[in-house]
């Protein structure tokens, strides 16, 4: 028969006709008969029979035939019967059958809209049809011809099949998941355990979202159970996930893709992991179609997601007593914010996460978003959920989007409230940090060794936009640690060449990703009679300034994420951001605090501690050696201590070499060795 239909439309002269046989076949019902019989299954295999030549004649038949009554009534039948029994015979032929209509639809998008019709509304229209129906001598295919492309509602469907249109009807479609349709068959096929069954059913649900006409994208939204359905499965696949999952298991399956969704076989076996992999693999795959997606499919799909899976199921177990449930949820989170890449379903993330009215807070503030209580959470009791927190919030900075570091940062910096009015400018960092005041800078203390300098040192030097040299604050940063409490010279590849090589690439990162937002290259200047207003760093800030003066106290991991997050926000390239973070010479005013404060007060408190620590010189060395696997490790005394201190020195190193190369000097570069003594 298809090769009679494929001969005969080639002989055809005028284009656009049916012949004879074209006729029959669509007169007599013939593909009813035989989808009857494909649904009967009778002779056995007729099924598979079936699927093949409807898909061979849609595809080779060049005459529009889904517009007919005749054709359409089967193919909806075939549809119903594919994609609702999991591990099907027919999976391959049913989803070959699918990618003809996603191609048709593609090169007609008015189609979508009747192809996508359920049983309920195709029942409605063939009664309408019975009812109206012409005398068979007018419902001839010659008399009223026509191709769909001209106009849906004037081919001969519209004038015999379709003679009632039933807008209202057509509208009661409201998108339910129970109705069977090309829709709810391709998701059905997506969950097939044969891989290219699965891809391939993805790939034409992603072709059928991606129609360019709006009234189909519309359709798709507003009558037909696609968002629905794809967000129901994601939630589905995250509700079968363990109750507990280690964050580092989580973090080992990084990279998932929707086309590559089984978990890498390399990587060591852990319970839930497949189901994981399914589950990051479909996030994927939402991910995808929102980017690739009609905007108004996009837009729908994404809140979707937000509402179905953010709210209704991510929120209540980040926020529950549980810590099993918290950690893993949180670390669940931040693999998918690690995927995300659509700028619809981030938006959603961000308002999730952090609200739509960023607003700067007060000291006392409880939180009234979900990002206030995660930002409790980063300084927790347990050290697990303080790390996987962090980690959250620093996959959340390398986001393109500018509401998230507006909200947790530059909201609170706007107007630059931490700076001192009306009073001049310092002539060095001792005037700058009140060292005399300060607590730990007693006569004593500077009895026991640790000399901020010999002397005063002279005034920064500034270059000529008021701006402190980028020499001066290097110097500042390396040597901040006293030398008794420095290790990296006694050892190799630990100098502060490596960091400048990593901070460039990372700053170059940062600097694109924010290119767009047109932030202002210096901060505005102030106005000296402007009265000051009270500062409050933030929530965020002020965890992580409370946190970075606890480093001599805290675990090394938690000590390595919490100026990991750090400097992340150094690197950004706002001038309110490097003045706060990397300028040690700025005017502090009265009860505020900046990073490097924050740091000088720890270096006071560090000094004070060594006067406890016997040996300390030899045990920090062992302890360096230990980190970086050079000997094997042995429980010590005070080796939270030991270990703090060695972050301590290298993110000071750290912060120098972002500072370097966030603003190069002129003239004759820095040498990037460590000179001896201490200076650059």
């Amino acid at each position: 028969m298809l090769d009679i239909l494929v001969y005969e439309e080639k002989q055809q002269a005028a284009a656009g006709e049916a012949g004879p046989c074209l006729e029959y076949l669509l007169q007599h019902k013939i593909l009813e008969t035989l989808c009857t019989l494909g649904k009967a299954e009778y002779p056995p295999g007729m099924r598979q029979q079936v699927l093949q030549f409807f898909s061979k004649v849609l595809a080779q038949v060049q005459h529009p035939l889904l517009h007919y009554l005749s054709v359409h009534r089967p193919v909806q039948k075939l549809l119903r019967l594919g994609g609702t029994v999991p591990g099907s015979l027919t999976e391959k032929e049913e989803v070959q059958f699918t990618t003809v209509l996603c191609s048709k639809i593609q090169q007609d998008p008015a189609l979508l809209t009747y192809i996508l019709e359920g049983k309920k509304t195709v029942g409605r229209k063939e009664a309408s049809r019975e009812a109206t129906a012409l005398p068979r001598e007018a419902a001839g295919v010659k008399d009223k011809e026509q191709p769909h492309s001209k106009a849906p509602d004037r081919g001969a469907w519209g004038a015999r099949a379709w003679s009632t249109q039933l807008p209202a009807e057509t509208k009661e479609t409201d998108g339910r998941t129970g109705e069977s349709n090309l829709i709810t068959s391709l998701i059905g096929l997506c969950k097939s355990k044969k891989g290219r069954v699965a891809l391939k059913a993805q790939e034409n649900l992603l072709l059928l979202v991606s129609v360019a006409s709006q009234a189909a994208a519309t359709y798709l939204v507003q009558s037909s159970p696609c968002c629905p359905a794809i967000v129901e499965h994601l939630c589905q696949l995250y509700q079968s996930l363990p109750s507990f999952l280690d964050p580092a298991d989580i973090a080992a399956l990084e990279g998932i893709s929707w086309r590559l969704p089984s978990a890498p076989s390399d990587e060591a076996s852990f319970p839930g992991k497949e189901t994981l992999a399914a589950f990051l693999g479909w996030f994927d795959y939402c991910d995808h179609l929102i980017t690739e997606a009609h905007t108004v499919v996009s837009d729908a799909l994404a809140k979707s997601v937000a509402e179905k899976l953010f709210v209704e199921t991510l929120q209540p177990q980040l926020l529950h007593v549980s810590e099993q449930s918290v950690l893993t949820s949180t670390a669940l989170l931040t693999a998918m914010l690690r995927q995300l890449r659509s700028p619809a379903l981030l938006r959603e993330a961000v308002a999730f996460l952090l609200g739509t009215d960023q607003q700067p807070a007060a000291p006392e503030d409880s939180p009234h978003t979900l990002g206030g209580h995660l930002v409790r959470h980063c300084d927790h009791l347990s050290d697990e959920i303080s790390i996987a927190t962090l980690r959250l919030f620093e996959e959340l900075l390398q986001k393109p989007h500018e509401q998230i570091i507006h909200g947790l940062i530059l909201c609170h910096l706007e107007g630059r409230p931490y700076v001192a009015r009306g009073s001049p400018e310092p002539e060095s960092y001792e005037d700058t940090l009140d060292l005399e005041e300060d607590p730990y800078f007693t006569d004593g203390f500077l009895d026991s060794g640790f000399q901020p300098s010999t002397k005063p040192p002279p005034a920064p030097v500034t270059n000529p936009d008021g701006k402190t040299a980028v020499t001066e604050i290097v110097n500042s940063f390396l040597c901040l640690v006293p030398e008794e409490a420095k290790t990296s010279a006694f050892l190799e590849e630990t100098g502060y060449d490596t960091y400048v090589h990593d901070a460039y690439g990372l700053f170059q990162e940062c600097s694109s990703r924010v290119a767009p937002w047109g932030w202002p290259p210096a901060p505005t200047p102030l106005d000296p009679h402007e009265p000051e207003r009270p500062f409050f760093e933030g929530h965020f800030l002020r965890m992580l300034f409370d946190r970075m003066s606890r480093i001599l106290e805290q675990p090394y991991s938690l000590n390595l994420q919490v100026t990991s997050v750090l400097s992340r926000l150094a690197l950004f390239p706002h001038p309110l951001i490097h003045e706060y973070l990397l300028d040690p010479y700025i005017n502090l005013a009265p009860g505020c605090r900046s990073l490097f404060s924050v740091l000088v007060r720890v270096i006071g408190d560090l000094m004070q501690r060594i006067q406890r620590v016997p040996q300390f010189p030899g045990k920090l060395l062992l302890v360096r050696r230990q980190l970086m696997g050079q000997v094997p490790g042995e429980q010590l005394d005070h080796q939270t201590l030991l270990q703090g201190v060695v972050v301590l020195e290298e993110f000071c190193k750290e912060l120098a070499a972002i500072a370097f190369v966030k603003f190069p000097p002129h003239g004759p570069h820095l040498r990037l060795s460590e000179p001896p003594e201490g200076h650059v």
